[in-house]
């Protein structure tokens, strides 16, 4: 009964592991444009899902868009450490040219 369940065991491990990568094991490359931005294109960001991207989106409405990368720390959810995570990902200005590259 151990070994089966051993087995069982190591066989999820396997399947875990070779599941497909998530944004933060995947390198991003270019900016994305936190005032031009759709929610999908938000989603690339790294610890950035369907919620985050929907409060950044409703936040940019309300404040007619954002003057800083720094104001998404007002974003319910975002933080210190979720802002340094995606500061360098992001712009104020010019065109959304973020692309994720597999690891």
């Amino acid at each position: 009964m151990r070994s089966i369940l051993l087995s069982t065991l190591a066989g999820l491990l396997f399947l875990l592991s070779s599941t497909a990568v998530p944004a933060e094991k995947s390198d991003l490359t270019g900016v994305v444009n936190v005032n031009t931005t759709n929610a999908a294109e938000l989603q690339l960001l790294p610890g950035i899902g369907p919620a985050r991207a929907q409060a950044i989106l409703a936040y940019r409405k309300k404040a007619s868009g954002f003057k800083k990368v720094d104001e998404l720390i007002q974003i319910d959810g975002v933080g210190e450490r979720a802002l340094s995570k995606i500061r360098r990902h992001c712009t104020t200005e010019g065109k959304n040219t973020a692309r994720l590259t597999e690891m």
